[in-house]
């Protein structure tokens, strides 16, 4: 389907080194300013090895059914550990989809003390959220440059008003800060954004650049009905999210089972390769990624010193200390404007005011520091200097690594397929296995009326001809594609009988509701094929 093994940069060792980098100036440069002003307490936990060190990561959220395990599986073309998927909310936990040669779950507790793995900060959301967070270990090519982060189904209704019994939309602020790529996802059947829902993506704020919309199930709609559906989805989208671009929506059914309705089809497969052309290029953009999240988080630090030094300065020393936080927290708003005036801040870098407030009211502010230009000038040279050289180390992006579509016999595919493809067993796939008639002879007097029909030259009809009584089956190209180089067992572009009446045995299984093999068995090889 597409090639996830896409090059990180031009060289290994060059990306080590920038995140080596990162790790040292994170340490001498940027930390002493976050310790000194409780920085830790109000925004995000100190970061650690493992935060620079970790893959890139996708973040899935929607509403339940909306096929965000579906999708995972559908990346992966296989299922994994710890997989649930049915219209009802089924999966009520934090599922980490990662790499490793030997599968399993790994349960939510013995995560987060696992010093490898960046979910260390994770504990402070208790035990309630570690009983419903697990890490997932699939021996994936796919999960080799990256991982995936599955979440519960957002409920609706009557559902949302039950108390998860932790922190959820902190636990979605933690992910999104850490995460390359956020991608929402909505159903072509229901558009409505629940309250909860609502509250989730405004967690997301503040991460715009890392979030993608997809609409999914569109398969499920006919044209006339996906054009207004894709106008209600944009009208929703525009009242929650509040901002005054226009949010980049794919639209696609992401799962491999026939398309309902397929006169959209030719959108669906360019929709979907603009998807993962995108998603593709998170290994490649990893080092600038965490770069643009250290200068974020730089900015972040700087205002916060300023707020917490205002505080500290206009605190009485000795009585009224109760009554004046008090004043200082109702006030903030007049501070905040105080900063932006002396010190030219612009008033996008500064926190959330209300939930500053909020976390204001627990603090001790005697205990806060006054302001310390060293730290402060320490934070302005890092982001002026040091972050400038290793800006210049990252290579920039050219042509020959971003992968293209190209022709792949009768259908459009991406170079280097490389994803590991489990099936299931059944009629069709292991029927006929050690049996000496070839098991697409049963109805085989039905797949040559269909050959002769299409006009062969020479005993064979070209990829073109094929193409056209393939997608008459109303299965996706990616799966087309994978029958149409199953079936060319000779690769020379063209079917002759018995390869096309291949081809029509294999979509006839997937309807039935098997899956595809990576490789053809030896029992389906034509027997003319065979050596």
């Amino acid at each position: 389907m597409f090639s996830w093994l896409s090059k990180e940069s031009k060289s290994p060792e060059l990306f080590d080194s920038i995140v080596e980098g990162l790790k040292t100036l994170y340490r001498t440069k940027l930390l002493p300013l976050e310790s000194a002003y409780q920085f830790q307490d109000f925004h995000s936990p100190q970061l650690d090895d493992p935060d620079f060190d970790a893959k890139p990561m996708i973040l899935l959220v929607g509403q339940y059914s909306t096929g965000k395990t579906t999708f995972i599986k559908y990346l992966l073309e296989r299922d994994f550990p710890g997989i649930r998927i049915g219209p009802e909310p089924t999966t009520d936990r934090f599922i980490a989809v990662m790499h490793d040669e030997k599968e399993g779950v790994i349960p939510g507790n013995a995560l987060v003390v696992d010093p490898k793995k960046q979910f260390r900060p994770l504990s402070k959301f208790g035990n309630a959220f570690l009983n419903r967070f697990q890490c997932s270990l699939v021996n994936s090519e796919v999960l080799k440059n990256l991982s995936i982060v599955d979440t519960p189904g957002i409920l609706s209704g009557e559902k949302q008003r039950v108390d998860r019994g932790y922190d959820f939309t902190g636990v979605l602020e933690w992910f999104a800060e850490r995460v390359d790529r956020i991608i929402l996802l909505f159903d072509a059947h229901k558009l409505d954004i629940s309250d909860e829902f609502r509250r989730a993506i405004e967690a997301l704020r503040g991460h715009d650049d890392k979030i993608r919309i997809v609409l999914n199930k569109a398969d499920g709609v006919d044209h006339q009905q996906l054009m207004r559906v894709y106008g209600a989805l944009m009208w929703s989208l525009g009242k929650v999210l509040q901002t005054p671009e226009v949010a980049r929506v794919y639209i696609g059914s992401f799962w491999d089972e026939a398309l309902r309705h397929d006169t959209n089809r030719r959108l669906f497969e360019d929709e979907k390769q603009d998807l993962f052309r995108d998603l593709q290029s998170l290994p490649r953009n990893a080092a600038l990624r965490k770069l643009n999240d250290l200068i974020k988080r730089a900015r972040l630090a700087k205002v916060h010193a300023y707020i917490i030094s205002a505080l500290k300065a206009q605190m009485p020393t000795v009585f009224g200390k109760d009554g004046k936080k008090k004043e200082l927290i109702k006030g903030l708003g007049a501070i905040y404007e105080q900063i932006q005036r002396e010190h030219q801040i612009s008033p996008g870098d500064f926190p959330d005011i209300k939930k500053m407030q909020e976390q204001l009211q627990h603090h001790d502010f005697t205990k806060f520091q006054l302001l310390r230009p060293r730290l402060l000038e320490v934070v302005d040279k890092m982001m002026s200097e040091d972050i400038s050289q290793l800006m210049a180390q990252i290579p920039h992006e050219d042509e020959s690594t971003v992968c293209k579509p190209v022709q792949g016999g009768a259908f459009d595919e991406m170079q280097d397929v490389i994803s590991p493809f489990g099936y299931k067993r059944g009629e069709g796939i292991d029927a006929g296995h050690g049996e000496p008639d070839w098991v697409v002879d049963r109805n085989r007097h039905e797949y040559d009326a269909l050959f002769e029909s299409l006009g062969p030259v020479n005993g064979k009809v070209s990829g073109a001809a094929v193409k056209q009584e393939m997608v008459k089956s109303k299965l996706q190209n990616s799966v087309l594609s994978k029958i149409w180089k199953l079936s060319d067992v000779d690769k020379d572009g063209f079917l002759d009988g018995d390869e096309f009446a291949l081809a029509m045995h294999l979509i006839r299984v997937k309807l039935d509701g098997h899956d595809i093999p990576t490789d053809l068995p030896d029992h389906l090889v034509p027997p003319s094929k065979r050596v």
